[in-house]
């Protein structure tokens, strides 16, 4: 027996479509169907590798006697976050506010208006630790519903009447100046922690988008202080357990504050992020380590994530066999059992393995490098083989064209700078499904989500369009393609058009689905926030294309996040980083011809955030109008406002200009 869901795109949704609950996909059938029945609605919402929406699943969704209660009382709906995330910001944005706190799986009572009454996250089958149970909210919101239903339904209005006030009020004429690009950095300095790396205290999320903006304000300052908390952070990271030493790829955050114990899931947006960074940091210092886990982080994408149509897959789920981390943690006896005795021995001790996770198990640290690196890469690989006997993490292999695109401009700059052409190969693959699956070409507009090659129902969202958009100016960049210009420029002024209004940016289009309130966050979370990839892609085009009217859409983006960055930067990190380029006076590089050499010299030792372009003279951008080959040699042009330096042939030279 299977409910509605068996008709859904989504991994997440298809999860639930065995549960008895009556389940409805978000939509008009299901309000429809609450107001004919005056009825509450539940809207539970989560995500395909989320550990405790699995929990919450299987012991309340699952359970015939909650299930029936819930179907008589209510009309209840299963959103997965990540491919409706305007939903789940509005009713996140309320669950924030009710109970101080917000998460997943995020569980939430509305009014057939779609208006929050109450807000929660996980409730637990049985009352505990002063929880209460889920049937015990239930019973008490339907004794609610019965005998004070004008309360319940003003609340709702409050609710969204504040909130909605509260989003939309705008993002001002603040600006990020160079000033206060230096405050940004002092105060990171004050968050840091000089012991183990990163801000703050536990839970650590890896900040990749600060560690983004710390580089670039190295690179224009020379900041020793901003470069230190980047290698420190990027070290302690990368020698931890929330990084797969056998494999490659980061998991989601750390409980702990020394990046040992991961939350084992593994996202796409992270691992594309950290891929930027370390290949930022590699360029910049030429650390061994960050080249070692540049290469094992991009085989990681292109091996567990890379979907048969050529995208990449939103994420690998914490949790096999209905335990947590169960398919990465290995106990010593493992060890030895994988191993001979030398190795293993040598392995527990290099690795740490003294019980560092549950049941005596231990998650894989690499504190400091191996002295004897053949044997290292030799029992890595003999483990990595016996931990494919395990059962795999369950894959969540929907394609979202945000991620997709960060993952394209990850691969396309790892790809040249290292020197790695299957890097830059795997994200045209994954941009030509965004182009061809994604995007409607009589509308132009662009939808979120794809699975198994069919575009999913829902549309893409302000970071859809900011994020696939710089993904095509990057790849166009190394290729020339015409047609990735083209694709990123349509896709820009579509942003203009739909996503601005009154010079304001709001994160659903004009002609989307109307909501309780049009959801507007200037905030940097664990992914770039899409105000703050906007005003990358549009300072990329601005400085391809001369235009006053893109770069003033760049202006107007960042400052949208200029409070933030001022109050708490760690949560403006990537419009930081956008600021810093456009601080630094944004340059662009014209390569007339075909040369490997200066195009992998022009991303290595520019500045991240430097528009780039290798093409035939004659290209129709206008960065390489009048740019010429010089005594039928590729040179290199570069520009600043699109005046230029004399152009070089010799990569030598224009490292000098660069530097």
């Amino acid at each position: 027996m299977v409910n509605r869901l068996a008709n859904a795109t989504s991994p997440y949704l298809l999860q639930h479509q065995g549960n008895p609950v009556d389940w409805y996909a978000w939509g008009e059938e299901a309000f429809a169907e609450a107001k004919r029945r005056d009825a509450p609605i539940f809207l539970s919402v989560g995500y395909s590798a989320c550990h405790w929406c699995h929990v919450m699943a299987h012991e309340s969704f699952e359970d015939a006697a909650t299930a029936e209660y819930l179907n008589e009382h209510f009309v209840c709906i299963k959103v997965d976050r990540e491919e409706r995330p305007d939903v789940d910001a509005i009713y996140m944005a309320a669950t924030v506010a009710m109970t101080g706190q917000g998460g997943w799986p995020m569980s939430v009572f509305l009014t057939p208006e779609a208006e929050p009454f109450f807000c929660g996250t996980y409730f637990p089958k049985d009352a505990r630790h002063g929880m209460a149970s889920f049937r015990q909210v239930l019973e008490s919101l339907v004794e609610a519903w019965r005998g004070k239903r004008e309360q319940i339904d003003g609340i709702g209005r409050r609710v969204v009447e504040q909130l909605g006030a509260r989003q939309q009020a705008g993002g001002g004429e603040l600006q990020i100046d160079q000033a206060q690009l230096d405050r940004a950095a002092q105060l990171l300095r004050t968050d840091f922690d000089p012991v183990d790396g990163g801000f703050g205290g536990a839970p650590k999320f890896p900040p990749s988008m600060v560690l983004d903006f710390l580089l670039r304000h190295h690179r224009r300052t020379g900041s020793a202080d901003a470069l230190r908390m980047v290698v420190h952070t990027c070290e302690r990271m990368a020698r931890g357990g929330m990084y797969d030493q056998l494999a490659g790829g980061f998991a989601r955050y750390s409980v702990d504050g020394q990046w040992v114990v991961p939350h084992f899931e593994k996202m796409l947006y992270d691992n594309a992020l950290l891929l930027d960074v370390y290949t930022q940091w590699w360029a910049v210092g030429g650390e061994p380590i960050a080249r070692r886990i540049v290469e094992e982080t991009a085989e990681f994408l292109l091996t567990e994530l890379r979907t048969p149509e050529g995208g990449f897959a939103s994420a690998l789920d914490a949790d096999t066999e209905g335990e947590e981390g169960k398919y990465y943690v290995w106990t010593a006896a493992e060890i030895y059992a994988a191993l001979p005795a030398d190795d293993a021995a040598w392995v527990v001790e290099l690795c740490d393995v003294s019980g560092t996770f549950e049941h005596g198990s231990s998650v894989l640290q690499l504190r400091q490098d191996p002295d004897d690196a053949d044997r290292w890469q030799r029992v890595r690989a003999t483990l990595r083989e016996a931990r494919k006997s395990r059962a795999y993490p369950g894959r969540d292999d929907k394609v979202v064209a945000a991620w997709n695109g960060l993952a394209i401009t990850a691969l396309v700059r790892a790809g040249i700078v290292l020197g790695k052409p299957e890097y830059v190969e795997a994200a045209a693959g994954a941009a030509e499904l965004i182009r061809t699956v994604h995007l409607d070409s009589a509308t132009g507009r662009l939808h979120r989500t794809s699975r198994d090659g069919v575009a999913g129902t829902a549309y893409g969202v302000l970071e859809d369009y900011a994020a696939f958009a710089q993904g095509c100016l990057t790849l166009f960049g190394v290729n020339g393609n015409i047609t990735w210009f083209q694709t990123a420029q349509a896709l820009l002024d579509r942003t203009l058009e739909q996503f601005v209004a009154d010079g304001s940016y709001f994160d659903t289009a004009a002609d989307a689905e109307e909501l309780v309130w049009r959801p507007q966050d200037p905030t940097d979370n664990a992914s770039p926030s899409g105000v703050s990839l906007a005003a990358e892609a549009f300072s990329t085009l601005a400085s391809l294309t001369g235009s006053v009217r893109y770069e003033t859409a760049a202006e107007q983006a960042l400052s949208a996040s200029a409070a933030i960055a001022a109050r708490a930067p760690r949560f403006a990190g990537r419009a930081l980083a956008v600021a810093e380029t456009i601080a630094a006076g944004p340059l662009e590089i014209a390569i007339a011809g075909r040369s490997p050499e200066l195009l992998q010299v022009a991303f290595t030792h520019a500045p991240w955030g430097t528009a780039i372009v290798q093409a035939e003279p004659g290209a129709d951008v206008p960065l390489m109008a009048g740019r010429s080959l010089v005594a039928d040699r590729p040179v290199a042009y570069v520009c600043q406002k699109f005046t230029c330096q004399l152009p070089v042939p010799e990569p030598e030279a224009l490292r000098e200009q660069l530097s």
